[in-house]
């Protein structure tokens, strides 16, 4: 069964895409663009640190991406 909702950002989705040839660097162009135009406040939240670990050795590896 489909969903009307969810067929419809499909379509959006693919009418935008096609706009832009599907070129997926022009897309995100335009959606930074619409970001920097739109009048919204925008915020970004600093990045999670995550922790990996590997079953076998039950080491623990945290992960931090704000170091530089």
């Amino acid at each position: 069964m489909k969903d009307p909702i969810v067929e419809e950002i499909r379509k959006a989705r693919d009418d935008h895409a096609r706009k832009f040839g599907y070129d997926l660097d022009a897309i995100c162009r335009d959606f930074q663009e619409r970001q920097k135009t739109c009048g919204h406040k925008l915020v970004r939240y600093a990045p999670k640190k995550l922790k990996r670990s590997t079953p076998s050795s039950g080491i623990v590896e945290v992960v931090d991406y704000d170091r530089k």
